[in-house]
């Protein structure tokens, strides 16, 4: 999301720090050797031969592209990962070198779409921008939520809901719908993040309907955070979908057992691929966009990282984003 949002998400990871079928076997993640819930979890591959969805090349998406990025045979895309990486949207392989993830993966099928040759380039998210606003760049693929000031410089294509989740222990039983399911449960959250805001407000709301307060807690480390859950300290952490399905998918030690926009109540987040405003570029990603959703790829790369409670069912250009602050 890249706003608090993904301060938490970034958090994650650091504390934690052609076609790939959704069946492929991969190794079990040496976070879940030796566990026996864990062999039965959902397995990524984290390795660096990835073997992308590449589609065939779509005629009428490529024919909307601008006559120089026709020509040119390439789509530069910058990636804002550098460093530890944000799983399982963009991170290294195994081999600490390669990109790899959920934003390479869309980003790859999209220039396949365009008949494109994909050039993945892992920056910094400051330089991302930089970038974007030189046209080093083409494409913008990191988890970039869609947001009003964004839209003054930038066109977006929205690929992805900006959701957080509820994560509880695996066969908790819970479902968190609306904040009278989290009354009387130890809630644990990051600080100064987006999701501590909402988590407070339904709090406030337990509160005034006379149920059970929610015990609030913070930990350091998201490693602290599953050790909580794991031993009945906490109940539920609300955090980054994306982070919270990494976690389900390599440990087998906890679930989903609930989502929520990460806009908030009044406003479903979005996730887009972005570019500079009025490049031209904006029509032919959005029509490649949605021949992957009608062809299945886009559904199949989605799983591949454990998100597919974050699909979009098309693309949108532009769509309603996070208010600029004070208006």
């Amino acid at each position: 999301m890249r706003t608090k949002w993904i301060v938490g998400l970034a958090a994650v990871a650091l504390s934690l720090t052609a076609c790939a079928a959704p069946e492929e076997k991969a190794p079990v993640p040496a976070a879940a050797a030796g566990n026996a819930s864990a062999a039965a979890a959902p397995s990524l591959n984290t390795g660096p031969e990835q073997n992308r969805i590449k589609p065939p090349k779509d005629e009428a998406a490529a024919a909307l592209l601008p006559a120089d990025v026709k020509a040119s045979g390439k789509l530069i895309i910058g990636v804002g990962a550098a460093g530890s990486g944000f799983p399982p949207l963009a991170f290294a392989a195994t081999d600490n070198k390669t990109l790899i993830g959920n934003e390479p993966d869309i980003a790859v099928a999209i220039a396949s779409t365009l008949g494109l040759e994909p050039v993945l380039e892992n920056t910094s998210w400051e330089n991302l921008f930089i970038g974007l606003d030189s046209g080093k760049f083409q494409l913008g693929a990191s988890n970039i939520t869609v947001t009003e000031e964004r839209k003054l410089k930038y066109d977006f294509v929205t690929y992805r809901l900006d959701n957080l989740a509820w994560l509880a222990k695996k066969g908790s039983g819970l479902k968190i719908t609306e904040p009278k399911d989290i009354a009387g449960k130890k809630v644990s959250v990051s600080s100064g993040t987006n999701q501590e805001k909402i988590l407070v407000e339904w709090a406030e709301e337990v509160k005034k309907a006379g149920l059970p307060a929610v015990d609030i807690k913070y930990y350091q480390t998201n490693q602290a955070v599953y050790l909580a859950l794991g031993s009945g300290q906490i109940d539920i952490h609300l955090g980054p979908n994306p982070s919270a399905a990494y976690h389900v998918a390599t440990t087998g030690q906890t679930e989903i057992v609930g989502t929520y926009s990460g806009a908030g109540k009044d406003l479903q987040g979005l996730i887009a691929l972005t570019t500079k405003k009025d490049n031209g570029l904006v029509k032919a990603y959005a029509a490649a966009l949605d021949k992957l959703i009608a062809s299945g790829d886009y559904a199949r790369i989605l799983e591949r990282w454990n998100l597919k409670n974050e699909g979009v069912t098309k693309a949108e250009v532009n769509p309603p984003g996070l208010p600029i602050e004070g208006k």
